[in-house]
């Protein structure tokens, strides 16, 4: 064996074992970092961006205005991938009534029906001094007592209206998708940590399985010299053996679905640990996503707040005749229809306040998204592999290919690499 042979022998295969593992190293990281773009522009890109294919377009490659550089497919894909993971993952696990109601509307009435109990007295009488200062204060104490008790006896009935009300009509409320989208997009780190943490073991073995897969591939791609000593063999190769090393990387992980007694590892590593993957998965979502919190901004604060806040006004109109209780007819004739519609008015807008209190206390979400963690899990472990695979791989499966070409890419340096400091 000449040198040159034994230089080809001994470099292709570290070659192609040290390009496998950066490729898949480097592959891992262009997922999830960076979480915002950076790049630099180039001079006329920004007006020629409009005319460039949708499928460039969405690249994490390019910016609207101009800039050419790069960012986590994870993070840049938020609103799509978040699209994805209702329609494959959460959408089969439940609709948004019974999220909801896994959260015992019982037990948030009662919750908000404490507050509210311990603010409604201020409330009524801000609202008294300023639509009927006169008649309030030409009250005798022990009728304002009065009808400070009279509305505090109503309270516990009316919010428990309230709050069946609200999960009877929350599919019209809220819109699961949509909230999920912004969530994520507006914390789009949170899809890297829940990628991360179910899918950590899988992207550590990816990242070695590029050396392991890459250095006899080299010894293939030597023996191929052999026979056909062309310079052109080496860049092509390495675009090869870079693609092929991330997509069978890939498959591993996903891939079979169902156990296979010729494949060598049987079924997907992912698939193998459904059970531990479920746990870290439902703890995630009901801590992060799926919370008391979210439902309550979205509620008052979403897209739909207006329904929310027309319904809350609703409910609680009828409300304060039942807390005046037999004066209504005396109180109406004493200060007037008009201003007794804007008193009742007025309490029902200003009691729409203590929905984001009860919704926004920590405490309270955290207790309640234990049942929200129960009830996903159930419904995961109840999944058979087919579904379970594509509610996690659905997120990132339009995107594989950028992880196939940077694989390719990296190859063809790297055999140019190896023909420009060895040659042919």
């Amino acid at each position: 064996m000449d040198h040159k042979t034994l230089v080809d022998l001994i470099s292709i295969p570290l070659f192609t074992g040290v390009i496998g593992y950066i490729t898949n190293w480097t592959g891992v990281l262009m997922l999830f970092k960076p979480l915002k773009f950076y790049g630099f522009r180039i001079p006329g890109l920004r007006l020629l961006f409009p005319y460039l294919p949708r499928r460039v377009q969405i690249l994490p490659l390019l910016q609207h205005d101009g800039r050419v550089g790069w960012q986590g497919i994870v993070p840049s894909r938020a609103d799509k991938m978040a699209s994805i993971a209702v329609d494959k993952g959460l959408a089969k696990l439940g609709s948004i009534s019974d999220f909801y109601r896994e959260l015992e509307p019982d037990k948030l009435a009662e919750h908000l029906a404490a507050i509210a109990q311990a603010e409604i007295r201020d409330v009524v009488e801000t609202i008294m001094l300023k639509e009927n200062p006169q008649l309030w204060n030409d009250l005798p104490p022990v009728i304002k007592e009065a009808v400070f008790a009279r509305v505090r006896s109503q309270l516990p009935s009316i919010v428990r209206h309230i709050t069946d009300e609200i999960g009877q009509n929350v599919d019209q409320l809220i819109d699961a998708k949509l909230m999920v989208i912004d969530y994520f997009v507006q914390h789009p780190q949170l899809l890297n940590e829940l990628f991360l943490i179910m899918g950590r073991k899988e992207l550590r073995f990816m990242q070695n399985f590029g050396f392991y897969f890459g250095v006899p591939m080299g010894f293939v791609l030597f023996g191929i010299l052999q026979v056909a000593p062309y310079w052109w063999i080496l860049p092509i190769g390495g675009v090869v053996i870079g693609w092929v090393v991330n997509w069978v990387g890939i498959e591993m992980i996903f891939e079979p679905v169902h156990p296979k007694k010729w494949v060598p590892w049987r079924q997907g590593l992912l698939i193998k640990r459904q059970s531990e993957v479920t746990e870290m998965y439902s703890q995630m979502v009901a801590d992060k996503v799926i919370t008391l919190q979210n439902i309550g901004n979205e509620l008052m604060n979403g897209r739909r707040s207006d329904r929310t806040m027309q319904l809350l006004e609703d409910s609680l109109r009828p409300a304060v005749d039942r807390a005046v209780g037999p004066a209504r007819a005396a109180v109406r004739l004493a200060i007037g229809s008009k201003e007794y519609d804007a008193i009742r008015t007025s309490l029902a807008t200003e009691a729409t306040g203590f929905a984001p209190i009860a919704f926004n206390d920590a405490e309270f979400s955290k207790r309640q998204s234990s049942k929200i963690y129960r009830f996903i899990s159930t419904q995961m472990r109840a999944m058979g592999p087919d579904d379970f695979v594509e509610m996690l791989r659905s997120a990132i499966k339009q995107d594989e290919w950028l992880l196939f070409f940077h694989g390719g890419a990296l190859g063809l340096f790297a055999g140019l690499l190896h023909l420009a400091i060895f040659g042919v």
